[in-house]
């Protein structure tokens, strides 16, 4: 019995040995299969991620009341720009207090979100930018003094340390280097008005990290100008057209006008056409000038005008003439033949708060304002349905005749920047007299280093990718 019992245990030890072994085995090759499974899973799983409801701005149906207040229209003050101007502040804060990040809902209505893959470069967030710009006002010499805030002494900083960022896709930094490689023995134009000398200004002081454009050219009154890069033989110019048309303008540098504009609605300014097939690249603009007192001409014959009281004329307003001289711009561009690149840059809004240019109107804001928090005055959305409708017409004609036309359009997000005008520091210190001195406020231009410079991003990403 005691032999049976032992050779019993010893099976039995045996049997559920062999148990424990299967049993290993078993749960060896199940853990196996499962994790087998998930490391297949993984790569499907980050190739097909969630999609991200993107934002794109609505259509502003053209506005039904054309009918705006009747007043004289604030003349926009041009001054020479200084060749040299010397700042006084030479470097950025390197420590700025950023405000807290924009944060804008995103609508989830599916009439919102754009086709897959498509990329809106003017729908977007302002956000923080610690790196701050990539120039200062004393390391360009192209600023403008109405333009060199920190040089005036605009107090805050804030403003410098944010970047647009577009909701549907990426968007990288302006690369000078590139830029220039890019644009070797190319000639480019922005044609307009003063905001279009802003903007250039901006793209130079870019450009100027790499090397300093040498002056080649200016008109008597220093309004048309172009700049040279010797080592990429490389011209950018900015030509002098506020109306894009023909018009003869009487007024001096302070804006005080002896006369009425005259106006010819179909001809084009020839500052621009002699030039237009010898450019690559070109930019235009307009807008605001058409709010100035006028007189229309069209085939050489007084048709009317806007806000000419003194004269017995039919008054026709500037939304009679401002897209008919869109008309005949954008109909001349798109029936050129042209090999290059053309933009058409719709029309900046002004931050005018409590009044205008000539009545007081100021632009106290710090920061950048979120989405929804601001609208376009009916003026500035008046113009840009006008800038879109021609755009729309003309751009089918365009792509007829091959010629690369294509809508710039920094409306919006310039909207949401109230921060970045120079206020009352388009002067040297204006308060160092007296603290509560009235004095010129500017909320339509911008300040160098300043929102402005987010422009050549863009314009750089459509130049390379489209």
């Amino acid at each position: 019995m005691k032999l049976n019992w032992k050779q019993w245990l010893r099976s039995k030890q045996n049997h559920m040995l062999v148990k424990l072994v299967v049993a290993i085995l078993l749960m060896g090759l199940a853990f196996r299969l499962v994790f087998f499974r998930s490391t297949r899973l993984s790569p499907v799983l980050e190739q097909t991620p969630f999609a991200e409801k993107t934002v794109v701005p609505e259509e502003t149906p053209f506005a039904e009341k054309n009918v705006l207040p009747e007043e004289t229209p604030s003349s926009e003050k041009t001054v020479l720009p200084e060749e040299n101007p010397i700042a006084e502040k030479t470097l950025l804060p390197k420590s700025p207090v950023v405000p807290t990040p924009v944060s804008v809902p995103v609508q989830e209505s599916g009439d919102q979100v754009p086709p897959r893959g498509k990329c809106d470069l003017f729908t977007g967030d302002w956000i923080p930018n610690p790196s701050g710009p990539i120039y200062t006002n004393q390391s360009c010499s192209f600023i403008e003094s109405h333009q060199n805030c920190m040089n005036n002494g605009r107090p805050d900083t804030g403003y410098l340390y944010w970047r647009w960022n577009p909701r549907d896709c990426d968007l990288p930094p302006f690369d000078p280097q590139r830029f220039l490689e890019i644009m070797r023995n190319k000639r480019w134009a922005l044609i307009g008005d003063s905001i279009s000398r802003n903007h250039v200004q901006s793209l130079l002081c870019m450009l100027s990290t790499v090397e300093q454009a040498v002056q080649v050219y200016h008109d008597e009154d220093y309004r048309s100008k172009g700049w040279h890069f010797p080592s990429y033989n490389f011209t950018i110019s900015v030509l002098w057209s506020p109306f894009l048309v023909k018009a003869d303008i009487f007024e001096d540098f302070n804006g005080v006008s002896t006369s009425e504009v005259e106006l010819h609605l179909d001809e084009l300014d020839k500052k621009w056409t002699d030039l237009y097939q010898n450019l690559d690249y070109m930019i235009f603009s307009t807008g605001k000038w058409f709010l100035k007192s006028s007189v229309y001409h069209e085939n050489n014959t007084v048709v009317g005008c806007h806000y000419c009281p003194k004269r017995n004329l039919t008054q026709l307003g500037f939304v009679f003439a401002y897209p008919k001289a869109l008309r005949s711009v954008l109909n001349f561009i798109a029936t050129s033949n042209h090999k290059g690149m053309i933009f058409f840059r719709t029309s900046t809004p002004d931050h005018f708060e409590n009044g205008e240019w000539s009545s007081g109107g100021i632009c106290p804001k710090t920061a950048p304002v979120k989405e929804g928090e601001i609208e376009l005055k009916d003026l500035n959305k008046l113009l840009r349905n006008i800038e879109l409708e021609e755009f729309e017409k003309a751009a089918p004609e365009a792509s007829r005749n091959g010629v690369k036309l294509k809508l710039f359009d920094p409306t919006l997000l310039s909207l949401l920047r109230p921060d970045g005008h120079p206020g009352s520091y388009r002067e040297f210190h204006p308060f160092a007299q007296d603290k509560n001195a009235k004095v010129q406020t500017d909320c339509l231009h911008w300040c160098l280093p300043g929102p402005i410079d987010s422009w050549n991003d863009l314009i750089m990403e459509m130049v390379v990718n489209g």
